[in-house]
């Protein structure tokens, strides 16, 4: 028995692997035992090794603000990159040829830069919506699926980084004489964000692109009940006037082929400044909004919707007497047709202003906006504040006077002053919003309060009311 040959059993820890070999051992007591177990684990120390605990993935990844701030660093990098070869490529020109070349470029690409910056706009408006006691799902009528500030501001990200690339990439060819890949620059990007907008496939927010598209459609064709949604929309569209005019005059020269070169500066070009096309651009907003306006009278008599369908017809002579620029004598601009576009100026300012704060917002009931849920700093800075009330009063008729400045077609050689000018516009709209939806809240809030009080009243009157049962 003892000094023989023994096979442990199968439940024994000792067991070999697979495909090592037999151990021979001798059971020569608990000590034999374990100074064979002692064999064992010194000869096969993979038998026996001890489980080691699971490290979870959040402990092996940075921390949120350390990524945040990576991101900020790498984004700054690539703005000074791109500013850099831009600035270069813009040196290697002639002297002659720079102020046109700057002028063309900006042409393609500011249109698609002030939309990058109103969608930024637009993501703070929700951002503070959120914090609100706004609920503007409900003002807008939107899906459990619609997009929140944070998915806003992912797409706006998306848009600040590919649209400089596009223009970087644009001046750094056109300067190394590589013309015709700097002309296609400009046009596979257009063609790229009109192939997302339309794209039929459940990507790239389908639904969130589908609720734009078929706002959009009810703008132009205005055939059904005018919701908040849409003319809140088609106002946003008549700040961005001078944007689709832009598009309009940069699709016209990539349709002719015109891109990259200067043959579209020429007055008679059918892209240039006396195209027809350019006031043609800019009135369409405010005639799909004047067109609500009538059709929201129609729906329901009030005589305030002809008021504000009278206050946008007031843009079309803006727009259209500084177009007779181009069309008539000097001496007939200078006399007749330049005074009467600045008393239309004039009055479409001070329209607008007067609507902007007696209608839109209502001061009377500047009670909500900037009121968060949690108290914090920006709650207690804004929230009631008077002057936040004198500034967003004070800066509006400002912008409001400076506005009309963007619709007149013959100051638009002033690239850099339109841009300026367009872009506090969209800053104007930016602050209207917030009180424009704040005013649209509280009536919902009032009307759903005197409902329910109407319903509790019903049904007080029915618990009072003498019964005809006998008992």
């Amino acid at each position: 028995m003892f000094g023989s040959q023994v096979i442990p059993p199968n439940k024994s820890p000792h067991l070999r692997k697979s495909g090592s070999r037999p151990v021979v051992f001798d059971l020569d007591g608990e000590q034999g035992n374990t100074e064979m177990e002692g064999l064992l684990h010194s000869t096969e120390p993979s038998d026996l090794k001890i489980p080691s605990l699971p490290i979870s993935a959040a402990a092996i990844m940075p921390s949120p603000i350390l990524l945040w701030r990576f991101k900020v660093l790498l984004f700054f990098l690539w703005g000074v990159f791109c500013c850099k070869i831009g600035w270069d490529s813009v040196m290697r020109m002639s002297v002659n040829l720079r102020d046109l070349f700057l002028y063309e470029a900006f042409l393609y690409y500011n249109p698609l830069l002030l939309v990058t910056m109103m969608v930024w706009l637009w993501g703070v408006n929700l951002w503070v919506f959120a914090q609100s006691t706004i609920s503007y799902a409900k003002i807008f009528d939107l899906d459990q699926n619609h997009l929140t500030h944070r998915e806003i501001w992912k797409v706006a990200t998306w848009m600040t980084i590919i649209v400089p690339i596009s223009m970087t990439a644009y001046l750094y060819l056109y300067s190394h004489g590589e013309v015709s890949l700097a002309a296609s620059q400009p046009v596979f990007l257009y063609c790229a964000v009109a192939l997302i907008l339309i794209f039929p496939f459940d990507i790239f927010h389908l639904s969130s692109r589908y609720y734009l598209l078929r706002t959009l459609w009810r703008i132009v064709f205005p055939l059904q009940a005018i919701t908040f949604s849409d003319f809140f929309l088609a106002d946003i569209l008549t700040s961005m006037s001078k944007v689709f005019s832009d598009l309009e005059r940069s699709v016209c020269r990539m349709v002719h082929r015109q891109v990259a070169t200067i043959a579209w500066f020429e007055a008679d070009s059918v892209c240039g400044s006396h195209s027809i096309g350019i006031p043609i651009i800019l009135v369409l907003p405010y005639i799909f909004r004047l067109f609500q306006c009538v059709r929201q009278y129609k729906d329901t008599r009030e005589k305030t919707a002809l008021f504000n369908a009278l206050k946008y017809s007031t843009a079309v002579p803006v727009i259209f007497l500084s177009a007779l620029k181009y069309h008539v004598l000097p001496d007939s601009w200078t006399d007749f047709y330049r005074p009467l576009w600045l008393l239309s100026a004039v009055l479409n300012s001070l329209y607008s202003f007067y609507w902007d704060v007696t209608r839109d917002w209502d001061l009377s009931c500047f009670t909500r906006i900037f009121k968060f849920n949690k108290p914090s700093l920006c709650s207690y800075l804004l929230h009631g504040r008077k002057w936040v009330y004198f500034w967003v009063i004070g800066s509006n008729f400002i912008l409001r006077l400076a506005w009309t400045y963007k619709l007149s077609a013959h100051l638009r050689h002033n690239y850099l002053t339109v841009f300026t000018i367009t872009a506090l516009e969209m800053v104007r709209r930016f602050q209207w919003v917030f009180f424009r939806v704040e005013n649209e809240w509280t009536k919902m809030s009032s009307k759903s309060n005197l409902q329910l009080s109407e319903i509790s009243s019903e049904e007080k009157d029915k618990l009072l009311a003498p019964s005809d049962h006998n008992v």
